[in-house]
């Protein structure tokens, strides 16, 4: 995997600049926290200038992920399609007083590439991630003894004595 690095979030922009790489986990310790794994995510940063003046990065990442499926606790596979483009605030001031729908971001001469691509990502993950149907899940919430499988019990009519 590609060391990402920093960029100068201005002078990127200023400068219609690109960097592309591939992320493992261990660039990605908020996605490691959340459970999630990954053998790599694709991603590319551009910077430029928008018609109305505006400085911004255009960040993009593909890749697949695997997470636990929060009705079976199975592993859940998921494409990424990232494709976000944020503009630079070059004050903190800038994004509190918005009065839009636009992405911002606080331009520093740090901006952790891994970081961004890690924030966008998580955000493209679904809340509640879940198979369409599991296979099995009422008999594995019965075998964990979950409180929620009595309910279930109740709702199909079945007696659990």
């Amino acid at each position: 995997m590609s060391q990402p690095g920093v960029i100068d979030g201005l002078q990127f922009a200023r400068g219609a600049l690109e960097k592309r790489g591939s992320l493992g986990m261990e660039h990605l310790p908020r996605l490691t926290q959340m459970q999630c794994s990954t053998p790599g995510l694709e991603y590319q940063i551009r910077g430029g200038t928008a018609g109305h003046g505006k400085l911004f990065l255009r960040i993009s990442a593909t890749g697949r992920m695997r997470l636990a499926c929060q009705s079976c606790l199975g592993p859940l596979s998921l494409s990424i399609a990232v494709d976000i483009e944020l503009e630079l605030a070059e004050y903190e001031r800038e994004i509190e007083e918005a009065d839009d729908d636009v992405d911002r971001v606080l331009a520093s001469r740090t901006m952790d590439v891994a970081g961004l691509v890690e924030d966008e990502v998580i955000l493209a993950l679904p809340m509640v991630p879940r198979h369409d149907a599991c296979a099995g899940a009422s008999s594995a919430a019965w075998a964990t003894g979950s409180p929620f499988s009595a309910l279930l019990a109740l709702k199909r009519g079945e007696n659990r004595h």
